[in-house]
């Protein structure tokens, strides 16, 4: 399904500013408080109102089962009422209507056609609908509730809400009604406030009476001079700005969040949501705690990788030249190639790493090794994109492995050139899968030498094998050897 965004775009004319305006995300806040199915209705291209967005409370009973999302008005009172609605920029309300339901009985619902005002011009109507199907006194919550979504409904009238410069960029954890809610009067005086709120309070250790008090005072009462103290604090207890912080005091976090309420440009009270985000944080240290222990764990491996290939490589030199001095350099750059994965891993926050990386700097290591003075050009194509572990430990090894054979056996002393193809792509099933090639333009495939003999190639069929995928080698014309292998890739969650 498209975004709102892309709607707005795609099906009117509105100019960028006000599809910004409307996709602000505090239609969910006044459903919440309205207890009520929110429409927004905009004019498309063809001058049919279309709705494109819809939002149900998470607070009371819905009006519609079905997204009303793509839905064109129709012709006579919803047309006619939103048509007046814009012209006019007030609120038009509708006692009581009675909605065919779309899997049961008719329902009866109040409904509220709301024109969303953006600098002196309606650029949308918001269609409040309330579900009257169960009738009951209301409680003080309630009330307060929908006095503020009433207000708020005002401030969208009057161009005044939603608050699209309010900063969104504090972590998770973002208070909703379901939260906690206080209203606060013009001076920041607790006018009302939820259990949720009045819970929340406790924790941060503030054992008093809520309602009469400051809440600024009661904040300020409790933070400890020990914790930091977000600079935007004053203005979100007081309900001066639509702003967001997080208070740390008694063992726990809450979570902030107010907006202030104003008519004609006058502020008269603000709401404060809240939430106690102290589980949440303390789970987000552990989980960074155990990243950072992830990540001293792949360097302390990477450095002792590499102790164990500066061993080989003494050892080695002890050696007189045969092959005992050779299959300690090989197996000196192949501790060497897994070492390189640990460090790229080391590096990171996650068991994922970006191979491209990884692959060119074991390629400059293994031509810089294998080509003995010989001039060897390298050319890849494609991408390997983002990795699992375990798979980037295998591929590694297998195109070490891989180049190492085309420098040594397809070019030899005479140098030349290797070409690397990667295609990325998805299988019949949609797995993730790798088909790489590595050519070289040297004398070709020896027909005394079977490939797949020596060691190396034994350690790349096993290794292509544990990847379900599968390795040939064919001559390439006029001359040279393409060694072509796929690779099924781990998902990466």
């Amino acid at each position: 399904m498209a975004t709102l965004s892309e709607l707005l775009r795609g099906r009117t004319n509105l100019p960028d500013h006000d599809v910004e305006w409307l996709q602000v995300g505090d239609w969910q806040l006044v459903a919440d408080l309205s207890f009520a199915d929110l429409v927004l209705w905009v004019r498309s291209t063809s001058e049919w109102w279309e709705a494109v967005a819809h939002v149900r409370p998470t607070t009371g009973q819905l009006v519609f089962v079905d997204d009303q999302v793509g839905r064109i008005a129709d012709p006579g009172r919803t047309r006619d009422l939103l048509d007046e609605a814009a012209a006019e920029q007030r609120i038009l309300r509708v006692r009581q209507v009675v909605v065919p339901h779309e899997h049961g009985a008719d329902q009866s619902v109040r409904e509220e056609y709301i024109p969303v005002v953006r600098g002196g011009h309606v650029v949308a109507v918001l269609t409040r609908h309330t579900n009257l199907w169960t009738t009951r006194t209301p409680s003080r919550l309630e009330l307060t509730y929908l006095a503020t979504a009433d207000a708020l409904c005002r401030m969208v009238t009057g161009g005044e809400f939603p608050h699209s410069g309010a900063p969104t960029g504090l972590r998770r954890g973002a208070p909703r009604v379901g939260d906690g809610v206080i209203r606060l009067d013009v001076d920041g005086i607790v006018t009302y406030a939820s259990p949720n709120a009045v819970s929340a309070l406790h924790r941060l250790g503030h054992l008093g009476e809520v309602v009469g008090a400051s809440l600024a005072q009661i904040v300020t009462d409790n933070v400890r001079e020990s914790y930091p103290v977000d600079e935007g604090l004053p203005l979100v207890v007081t309900g001066r700005q639509p702003w967001r912080t997080e208070v740390v005091a008694g063992g726990t976090t809450v979570s902030m969040r107010a907006i202030p309420l104003t008519e004609a440009g006058q502020r008269f009270g603000a709401i404060v949501l809240m939430r106690d985000v102290g589980e949440l944080r303390r789970r987000e240290r552990e989980l960074m705690t155990k990243d950072a222990t992830i990540r001293e764990i792949h360097h302390r491996v990477k450095n002792n990788l590499q102790s164990v290939a500066a061993l080989l490589r003494l050892q080695s030199r002890r050696l007189p030249d045969g092959e005992a001095k050779i299959a300690l350099a090989e197996a000196e750059r192949r501790v060497g190639t897994i070492a390189m994965v640990h460090d790229q891993l080391s590096q990171g926050f996650d068991e994922t790493v970006e191979f491209d990386t990884i692959a060119q700097r074991g390629l400059n290591a293994v031509v810089e090794v294998s080509a003995n003075g010989a001039p060897v050009h390298t050319v890849t194509e494609g991408s390997f994109g983002r990795l699992r572990a375990e798979d980037a430990t295998s591929l590694a090894m297998i195109m070490s492995e891989l180049v190492q054979n085309a420098i040594e056996h397809g070019l030899g002393d005479a140098g030349g050139e290797v070409r690397i193809f990667i295609d990325r792509q998805a299988d019949e099933r949609g797995q993730q899968m790798v088909v790489v090639s590595v050519e070289d333009d040297g004398k070709g495939i020896d027909p005394a030498r079977r490939p797949g003999s020596g060691l190396g190639t034994q350690i790349v069929q096993s290794l292509v094998s544990d990847l379900q995928g599968r390795i040939s080698w064919e001559a390439v014309v006029p001359h040279g050897t393409r060694a072509r292998f796929t690779a099924t890739l781990r998902p990466i969650t």
